[in-house]
């Protein structure tokens, strides 16, 4: 395992400020997009935005905070929640309702360490239809990265909201506890964004986007690697009975860093 030891602190953006965005490439073509469909915008409520990405037919691979409200600790409406495959320029390539929530066992939301929300800030959404369309075909998942190893990143983001942005100069810094640390430019709306490896003419997702965060006064953003907690997560969705999720609530009344990357207004 990579180890890397030092101290995170989480870098918030206030509403307005740009991103970099150096090295990325905007998919905003049907050319350009090809390939890429499974991945999508999570609408929430329309108070906000996460990034998501098809593992299977039925199941999206996001961020687990996407699905909170990040003043009252409380989670969303999945009724009022819509996956958009392969959304570009006011269209996407499928729209689906959101049957099923399933978040990474261990999750607390609003938990004030962000090394230990960040390695279980995973969530799969079940989808009230399998989206089958042969534009869109679903990502395999890659065991875990390693330093150096070949990755990309597509999502959506504030100032980039209307299609997907590819980044693939970008690299693995190290991995602590169960997340990766990563040189990708992220921004408010990557969150729940797959992180690609991609090697030997293969794209798989390896990790998700959780936080953006300062490494000695360097941007960076973190990731929840997979092979830490995908399978645990999976093992909760088989289970026949609902599973409640949690948060440290009130929020308000919590001297919280806020930590978790999403949106000002939700996502």
């Amino acid at each position: 395992m990579i180890r890397l030891f030092a101290t995170f602190f989480v870098f918030l953006l206030a509403s307005g400020v740009s991103a970099q965005t150096a090295g990325l490439r905007s998919l905003e073509t049907g050319e350009q997009g090809k390939g890429w469909g499974a991945v999508g915008r999570l609408e929430i409520d329309g108070r906000g935005f996460c990034t998501g990405a098809l593992i299977a037919p039925d199941k999206v691979l996001t961020a687990a905070h996407c699905l909170f409200d990040r003043h009252t600790g409380q989670a969303f409406d999945l009724g009022k929640m819509e996956f958009r495959a392969g959304w570009r320029n006011g269209r996407a390539e499928a729209y689906r309702t959101i049957r099923r929530a399933t978040v990474h066992p261990d999750y607390v939301f609003g938990q004030d360490d962000l090394m230990t929300r960040s390695q279980n800030d995973l969530a799969i959404l079940e989808l009230h239809h399998a989206i089958r369309n042969t534009r869109i075909e679903p990502f395999e998942t890659a065991p875990r990265l390693r330093k150096g190893s070949k990755i990309g990143v597509v999502s959506y983001a504030v100032g980039r909201e209307a299609a997907p942005s590819f980044q693939e100069a970008c690299e693995v810094l190290g991995r602590q506890r169960g997340v990766y640390v990563l040189s990708c430019d992220i921004d408010f709306g990557s969150s729940g964004a797959p992180v690609f490896l991609l090697e030997n003419d293969e794209v798989k997702i390896a990790s998700v986007v959780a936080a953006k965060a300062q490494l000695k006064g360097d941007k960076v953003a973190l990731a929840t690697a997979l092979d830490f907690a995908l399978e645990e997560v999976q093992a909760v969705m088989a289970q026949p009975a609902p599973v409640t999720i949690r948060s440290q609530t009130p929020l308000q009344q919590r001297n919280s860093t806020g930590a978790k990357f999403v949106r000002p207004n939700g996502g």
